[in-house]
């Protein structure tokens, strides 16, 4: 389970570092990349997805099925967000 931690670690620690990246070319971007933390729908889709993946993760592989879980919800719910501006 320790491999599985350090790969979902960098996979978020990539997203993190694409903001900066991002926020540094163009200021307020960052704002925009994670403006799915307010919006309800992307919040949603990225719980469903997380809460079935990790019953499915659970059964098949434990542990690290639950992490894949969780940061395929993360995910799910970062790309749901992409797509909206924030009110």
């Amino acid at each position: 389970m320790g491999t599985t931690l350090v790969v979902a670690a960098i996979v978020i620690a990539a997203v993190v570092v694409r903001t900066a990246v991002a926020e540094l070319r163009e200021p307020g971007s960052g704002r925009r990349q994670w403006s799915f933390l307010s919006d309800s729908r992307a919040l949603s889709a990225g719980a469903i997805t997380a809460l079935l993946l990790g019953l499915l993760g659970w059964r098949q592989a434990g542990g690290e099925g639950v992490v894949w879980a969780g940061l395929a919800g993360i995910l799910v719910a970062f790309a749901m967000g992409q797509g909206r501006r924030p009110r």
